[in-house]
Order: C-alpha cells, then structure tokens, then sequence
C-alpha cells in the first residue's frame, strides 16, 4: 500500500485512536455562512485565503494551501504539501493540487469557470511581496482587505470551539495542580517553566500559542518571580520578565526562585489549535502581606468585571470600572504596570489566537455577545520587588458567564 492509499484508508481511523477531532461538516458550514455574511457586508465578490489559521478555520486542515472561497459556489482548496492528507482532514469536497503559486489563477478559472472581479485578502499579515506577486498574477482585479470579515466572523464562538477552549483549560488545571508537586526553592524560573510545559504535553497541550502580528510571539512559559516580575518589556502586557538573553527578552529567566517572594505563572495551553490563558500565583513558603494584599485586589477586579459579564455589556466601560476599583483599593500607579508603561487592556479575546475580539479595553466601545470567549488578566506591578496576578478565560453565555480555566485561585503555596 503507497501513501496515498494508506491515507484514504487508513489515515481518519488511525489519527482519530490518537485523539484527533477533524471538524465536523456542520460546524464548517457555519463558519462559511458567518464568512459569506461579513464578504456580503464588505462587498467582496471572493476570498482568497493565505493567513493559516483563518484556512484552518474554514477549512479544518492546516497543511501548505490556499482556500478560494467565492460568494456564490463552492470552496476550493489549492494543497502544495500534502494534499492526501488534506483531503483526509478537511469536510472540503474540492481539493485539487497546487505546483505552483503562478497556478492559482488557472486552477480557479478550471475548476470554477470564472475569475472574480473582486478579491480579498488579509492585508494585516499578507506581507508586501506576496501581495505583490498575487497583483501580478491577477491582472484588473479589485483588491479589499478581509482581515476585518475573519476577525468578526471568528469573534463568536460555537459549541464546539467552546468545548476544545474547555479541554485546553482543563489541560492548564492539570499544569497549576502539577506545580504544587515540582517548584522548589532555588529552581531557576525557566527550569521551572520546562517543567510546566512537559506535564501539559503529557495531557495534549500542542506547544504552541499563535498571535495575529507580525513581531509579537508568544509561548507557554511565563514565570516570573520576585524582582523579574517588576520588569517591563517588548510586549503589550503589563510585565515582561527578563527573559534569557536580548534576543529573547520576555518570560522565564535563569534566575533562581527563593522563599516568600512572588511567582507569577501565565500559563497559555493549546488544544486543537484552540487556546486557553490563565494566571496564578505561587510561593515557596508563606508569601508576604504585601504581595498578599496585592492578589486579593487583582481578585477583586476580576470578580468586578464577571460580575458584569452579560450580552450587552460595553468592553471599554468594563475596563474604565476596573482603573476606578484600582484607584479606590489603592494600587491606581501600580494597577496594570509601571506609571507610564500601562498597557490599555486588561481582557483579550482568545480563540485560535491570543489577540482575538473582544478586547475589554480603552477605545473598544463594543457590546459582549454571547458566545465571545476572552481572557481577563488584572495585574499589579512593583518594580524592582515583583508582581501579584490572576487571569482566567471566560465564555459569554446567554444569561452571563462561564469560565473555562477552573482551577483554584488561592496562592498555591508550596
């Protein structure tokens, strides 16, 4: 038996015993009336889809292609490498191979008779030598901007979506419990943070946590203890850590943990592409009061802003209510980081990838929907001493909230 054939016979039952779940035909569907409905609005004749995880959105395979996806008509996926493969994944009944990207043009005008007079494309990540090359291959042709057609459509959640977040927390509940059992005083923070990565592997968490952006990376080990927890850096977060080295200047350093200071872990996990992000505290030994204090408000604000968490609700006066709660408790120079280096958020969508809608921030005066998942991370920051946090991921539900990160938000002291 050749490849092909052993993946046309075999590959589904053999991959589905190892824990894969390809999507269903009913939630791809979906998902393309959602997308029909935003190209409709935006008045975009067809897709052509590059960025990976809106082509694994619509296709359920993320092996190397583009998706055409007209308005009226069928899908057609284009498959470099593997296309078997793909076929095996993907609900999709048209995938053709592709040699070359000079090809698309003449794939499209075969298998779907005509080329569109309007294209769109995701111009936020589409770098400008593909987007040149794809001008050239297409002659005439109107371009638009679909990134804000994916970034709707993918802002809502199904049952199904919202079932693959649920696992990847209960896989980050697993790492939390699994801590108490490996921190030990004089454990470097990345040794630590290793150690965290290897029991949520042991339970399926993928590794890897994607971000729309064109320098922003992201990655599970977030450890940050004592004074590396007061540092600022690259990212849009209220700390940064120190990282190991310049070119890696974020996250989990070489420096070693000791007693009675703070340990803060963002802990992101990755279940079938779909991403939970929660954040706890640990110690070694009783932690002191004023780190204490300083989590019990970070609490607070998070209890504040569930309590409001309905359909309806406006993300930008969530978060305005949040800087208020910071102030009257105490910490407004310290809420969110450094006077001056606060970022403007304190809740991010969460799906495929980190930075999702909704945002509960400054300048996103939108309503909650049901079905909308995000994370809510208030923090608090002391230079140069540490920092105190606490983050779960939530789901918008019809009548409020659930949260989908449900381990134990007590100090996990050890």
């Amino acid at each position: 038996m050749d490849h092909g054939d052993w993946i046309r016979k075999k590959f589904r039952r053999f991959s589905q015993t190892l824990g894969f779940h390809c999507l269903p035909l009913e939630e791809m569907e979906n998902r393309l009336e959602r997308v029909r409905g935003g190209m409709r609005k935006e008045g975009i004749e067809a897709l052509l889809v590059v960025q990976k995880m809106d082509f694994y959105y619509l296709s359920g395979t993320s092996q190397d292609g583009l998706l055409f996806f007209p308005l009226e008509g069928k899908p057609l996926l284009m498959i470099r490498r593997e296309l078997e493969r793909a076929r095996a994944e993907s609900p999709l009944k048209d995938a053709v191979p592709l040699k070359s990207i000079r090809g698309v043009p003449s794939l499209i005008r075969k298998h779907r008779t005509k080329l569109p007079k309007s294209l769109g494309v995701e111009l936020d990540v589409l770098p400008v030598r593909e987007y040149s090359k794809f001008q050239e291959l297409f002659p005439g042709i109107r371009w638009k901007d679909s990134s804000v057609v994916f970034r709707e459509a993918r802002k809502i959640k199904s049952p199904f979506e919202i079932d693959l977040i649920r696992k990847a927390g209960e896989i980050g509940g697993k790492v939390y419990e699994g801590g108490r059992k490996i921190l030990k005083e004089g454990m470097t923070e990345i040794e630590f943070g290793g150690l965290l990565e290897a029991v949520a592997k042991r339970y399926g968490h993928e590794g890897l946590l994607r971000v729309r952006s064109l320098n922003y990376e992201a990655y599970t080990w977030h450890v940050l203890s004592g004074p590396s927890g007061g540092i600022v850096s690259q990212s849009d977060s209220p700390m940064g850590g120190l990282g190991l080295s310049p070119a890696f200047p974020v996250g989990a350093s070489r420096r070693r943990m000791k007693a009675r200071e703070p340990i803060l872990v963002d802990f992101g996990t990755c279940y079938h592409g779909y991403q939970a992000d929660e954040t706890r505290m640990f110690s070694v030994g009783k932690l002191r009061k004023k780190f204490i204090d300083a989590y019990q408000a970070c609490r607070e604000i998070h209890d504040a802003v569930l309590e409001e968490v309905r359909p309806g609700a406006d993300c930008e006066a969530l978060f305005m209510k949040t800087l208020r709660l910071a102030r009257r408790l105490g910490y407004g120079d310290s809420y969110l980081g450094p006077p001056g280096l606060q970022p403007r958020f304190v809740g991010h969508g969460i799906g495929l990838e980190l930075n999702e809608l909704p945002f509960i921030a400054r300048g996103h005066s939108y309503p909650l929907e049901e079905g909308m998942t995000f994370a809510v991370e208030p923090k608090i920051v002391f230079p140069g001493e540490g920092a105190a946090g606490l983050e779960n991921t939530v789901a918008v539900t019809k009548d409020g909230y659930e949260i989908l990160t449900p381990v134990g938000q007590e100090i996990f002291e050890v």
